[in-house]
């Protein structure tokens, strides 16, 4: 081979090697699998997480994935969606909240598994401990031990003749025991009258609100739950032709017609939630990683459910406020 022809020969040689190095390191990329409860996505939510991910250097579509599937509170849905993940070989699983964490938990115990949303996942049996979760799962709990107490004191001043708070808890939510006993603890201070209504679907919805507008001098507290979640709307339509002051946990309730909302922000647990996905796509064993508490609550306040309902915010409340909804 002459000089000349050896010299091109090496030189495409070296930068082909490059150019394939650069084109294998392109196409390899994290996959996340992110199961949800819900029937369908939600725009705040997703982008909150995709601005969690993009927080740590992982955009979608350029160095990561997302296999996204939604479940719509089905459990054995959850279940068939969850397996599907595993034989995808996703790097890690967000299960959003239950019963994706269950299900997600059922199908595999080594890839790294993220909840976003629960409530008690020592009572759930998800981790071994808050502080150190063991095993393959960690993540972010809803729950924080004086929210219901302010719910109930946010209620009171917006109804100065409370008496009565009603409820409402899905039995099938395993977090609301919890949460009940920490109503109970709240209304021995305040005085008020405490009535637990139980609801695992719409038509038991509808029955319970029937009960809470039977009788007079309530105000209603539903607890967060995926089917509540869902069912937000219909709930606020069903308070407020009762004329029922109705507390949410989450702003979504309000924005959907619900007198006020306090509780952790959604956004901002997904928005965390990635990035506990982001460090254990970087290294970090979940077993290793804490499960964190809520630290951004949020009051959300209906002025239109107010007018609707013949009520007036005290000023000082609506100064507090982080969204008035008018």
């Amino acid at each position: 081979m002459d000089r000349r022809r050896f010299l091109l020969t090496s030189l495409a040689g070296a930068l082909a090697v490059p150019f394939a190095a650069g084109a294998q390191q392109a196409v390899k990329r994290s996959r996340i699998g992110f199961l949800s409860p819900q029937a369908g996505p939600s725009p705040t939510i997703m982008e909150a997480f995709r601005q969690g991910l993009r927080d740590l250097g992982y955009v979608e579509g350029e160095n990561i994935l997302i296999e996204y599937r939604w479940a719509g509170r089905e459990l054995e849905k959850a279940r068939k969606q969850a397996f599907e993940l595993v034989d995808l070989k996703v790097d890690v699983i967000l299960a959003a909240a239950p019963p994706c964490i269950q299900a997600a938990k059922e199908a595999t115990q080594t890839i790294p598994i993220v909840f976003a949303v629960t409530g008690d996942p020592l009572a759930e049996g998800l981790v071994a401990s808050l502080a150190r979760p063991g095993g393959n799962i960690t993540g972010l709990t809803s729950i924080a031990p004086d929210v219901i107490a302010k719910q109930m004191e946010l209620l009171r001043e917006v109804v100065p003749k409370l008496t009565r708070v009603v409820l409402l808890e899905n039995p099938n939510n395993h977090a609301h025991p919890r949460m009940v006993r920490y109503a109970e603890e709240a209304v021995r201070a305040t005085g008020l009258q405490l009535q637990i209504l139980k609801a695992r679907n719409l038509a038991e919805i509808e029955t319970a609100f029937g009960v809470m507008t039977n009788q007079r001098g309530n105000g209603a507290i539903v607890l967060r739950d995926s089917l509540f979640f869902d069912e937000r709307t219909h709930i606020a339509d069903l308070a407020r032709r009762g004329r029922l002051p109705l507390m949410r946990g989450e702003r979504e309730g309000a924005e959907a017609g619900a007198l006020i909302a306090y509780g952790a922000n959604l956004q901002d647990s997904y928005r965390r939630a990635a990035a506990v996905v982001g460090r254990i796509l970087k290294g970090a064993k979940p077993g290793d990683l804490p499960v964190e508490q809520p630290t951004k609550f949020e009051l959300v306040i209906n002025l239109k459910t107010a007018k609707t309902l013949g009520l007036t915010i005290p000023p000082s409340l609506l100064a507090r406020a982080d969204e008035i909804i008018e």
